[in-house]
This record gives C-alpha cells, sequence and structure tokens, in this order.
C-alpha cells in the first residue's frame, strides 16, 4: 500500500504543481459555464495525481494542511482522508470498507464532480458510475484519534481497486480555472445560507448556476441521505472583530455534526480548528452554543485568529428534519453579540 508519509510532502506535492500550467495552445480546453464543473474537478483530480492517487492509496498523515496548500477547497478538520483515483471496469468501480470502530465512509466522485455513490457499512462494493475515471474519499472520523483513525485506513484492502494509471490531467488553462473559482467563491460569500444540493448525477441538475457554485466553494461533497449521507451549509463572510453565538436544538445526526471556519476562499486557517458533536459541551437545557471570537472562555468558541471567515456545518448521517428545515439550523441561529 503507498501512503503519503509527512505533511511536508503533501504541502511540497501542491506547492509544485501551483507552479505547473498547462501551457496555452489549440488543445486548451476553455472554461465555460457548461464545462466549470469537469475543469474545476480536474484541478482537485490533478492536485491528487501529482500525491500517487492514481497509482495507489494515499493516505494523509494528519488533519490537512491550512490554505491552499490544501489539495482541496473546504476540506474537513473531523476525518482523516484517504484517497484514490480509480479507472471503471465495464462502468464500475471497485472498493471496499474494512470492519472498524469508528466512522469510515466512501465516496465516488465523477469527473463532472458528482458524488454518484456514499457508502457507510463494511463491505466490498462493485458501484456503478457516470465517467471513466472516479475519485474515491475515504473518510475516517477522528472521534477515536488520528491515530485510529489512520489504522483504520491502513486496513483497506487496496487490491479491490482499479488504479488510473492512464489517467492524464485534462488540458485546461488552470489560472482561468482559478479565475471562476474565485468569482464563484465570491457570490457565495455573499449569501445568508447557502446549502448545498450535490445532485448524484450529471442528469440530476437541475440548476447550472447552483451546480456550479457549490463546485467552486466546496467540491466533493455528498448529498443529503437521510442517516446515510451528509448535508452541507455555508454561512456569508463574518466579521473577525465581533462575536458572534449560535444557539440550536442538537440536530441528532446518526454519525456527528460538526462546525468549520475558513477563510474567504474555503480553505482551513492556521491554528484555527474545528467543533464538532463528538466534543462540544451542551447547555443545561440540551441545546447547544458555538461561538465565534468571543474569548476563550466562551462556549465551544472557535477564534478564528483575527481573520474574517465563514463557517460550514456538516451534517454526517444527517437526520430527515435537517433535510427538511427550509435554513440550516446551526448558521440560521447566528446572532452578533
Amino acid at each position: 500500500m503507498k501512503t503519503l508519509r509527512n505533511s511536508t510532502l503533501l504541502t511540497s506535492a501542491i506547492s509544485l504543481l501551483a507552479s505547473i500550467n498547462i501551457a496555452a495552445s489549440d488543445t486548451t480546453i476553455p472554461v465555460t459555464a457548461e464545462n466549470f464543473s469537469h475543469a474545476e474537478t480536474a484541478r482537485n483530480y490533478r492536485n491528487w495525481a501529482a500525491q500517487g492517487a492514481n497509482k495507489g492509496f494515499v493516505i494523509m498523515p494528519g488533519l490537512p494542511p491550512r490554505g491552499k496548500a490544501a489539495a482541496t477547497v473546504q476540506m474537513n478538520d473531523d476525518t482523516l482522508y484517504g484517497a484514490a483515483i480509480a479507472e471503471a471496469v465495464d462502468g464500475k468501480v471497485t472498493f471496499s470498507i474494512p470492519e472498524t470502530d469508528n466512522y469510515l465512509a466512501v465516496q465516488v466522485v465523477t469527473e463532472r464532480g458528482h458524488g454518484q455513490q456514499y457508502v457507510v457499512e463494511d463491505g466490498v462494493y462493485n458501484l456503478p458510475v457516470e465517467s471513466q475515471y472516479a475519485f474515491l474519499i475515504y473518510r475516517s472520523g477522528t472521534e477515536n484519534g488520528i491515530d485510529a483513525a489512520k489504522a483504520n485506513l491502513g486496513k483497506v484492502d487496496v487490491t479491490d481497486i482499479n488504479f488510473a494509471t492512464s489517467y492524464k490531467v485534462q488540458p485546461y488553462d488552470y489560472d482561468e480555472v482559478e479565475k471562476w473559482v474565485k468569482k464563484y467563491t465570491q457570490e457565495v460569500n455573499s449569501m445568508d445560507n447557502f446549502t448545498y444540493t450535490f445532485p448524484r448525477t450529471s442528469k440530476d441538475v437541475t440548476d447550472l448556476h447552483q451546480w456550479n457554485l457549490e463546485n467552486a466553494a466546496g467540491w466533493g461533497g455528498a448529498s443529503p441521505e437521510a442517516f446515510v449521507g451528509n448535508k452541507y451549509a455555508n454561512s456569508s463572510k463574518m466579521k473577525a472583530g465581533t462575536c458572534y453565538t449560535s444557539t440550536f436544538n442538537d440536530p441528532e445526526n446518526k454519525f456527528f455534526t460538526s462546525i468549520t471556519a475558513y477563510d474567504s476562499d474555503k480553505y482551513l486557517m492556521k491554528d484555527v480548528r474545528s467543533i464538532n458533536s463528538h466534543m462540544w459541551d451542551k447547555n443545561s437545557d440540551g441545546t447547544v452554543t458555538v461561538s465565534f471570537n468571543c474569548g476563550e472562555n466562551a462556549k465551544n468558541n472557535i477564534d478564528t485568529q483575527g481573520n474574517d471567515f465563514t463557517f460550514t456545518s456538516r451534517h454526517y448521517g444527517v437526520n430527515p428534519k435537517v433535510i427538511n428545515s427550509a435554513e440550516d439550523p446551526i448558521i440560521s441561529a447566528v446572532k452578533a453579540q
């Protein structure tokens, strides 16, 4: 099994890749609204292929790097990632989930950015995918610690995976892709309560602009499926100098709930950690209060280290009451103090 041994290698791989671009030529694919999801997915495939994910199973050594050293936008701080790029055989990809004592899920992301499959139960899977290549995201829960999460990823039988050794980086101008990402992300940051839909296949897209916004601000998210998949939502941009709180009823998701702050480009910030339901303190009435920049004595405080921010609420194994809610219950409860 091939693993990534340390965070220095991860950061170096992404930094090196950032300096490489597809030279403008007659074969360079122009970015349009119609192909943006493919272009942004190609950028993410490129980042992970640079780490060898098309040749072996890459296990991240710890929580994601801060800032754009991360391989993917809006990575979470609640699970340890394992990744592989697989090639479909007869329209299907094969992989497995070992028996573990913590959360372990696999998402199958197509070349258009769709999380076509999301599974959480142990077993061997052979599932249909709509593209030639597919990105396998393993998320191993850290509720028992990083070492346990890493050990569980180490149990994955990689012989099940048909690694995409023939995968070629798609010929987009990735500087141009970044400009589109920036434009869409700024639009998301201006919205009060941006909720992700993550349609599972290309034919399920009913609003192309909404889908492009989702790819730019949160590529690789899972479709909301009761007690299996996840539901995500973003706050609008918030000021570092203001104390904000959100008091809400426990969403009672099957696996856990998390709240993570990001910079204006949707990347994790240095020395800023998430709060999740494995660690938060509840109020005496059973509700939960999460604070932002309210001081070290504030309930479940997230200190953004002097940076303006947005935050994402994630509902893992989402409760149907959250799916059916008109607005995210955590974001809609935010108040400036």
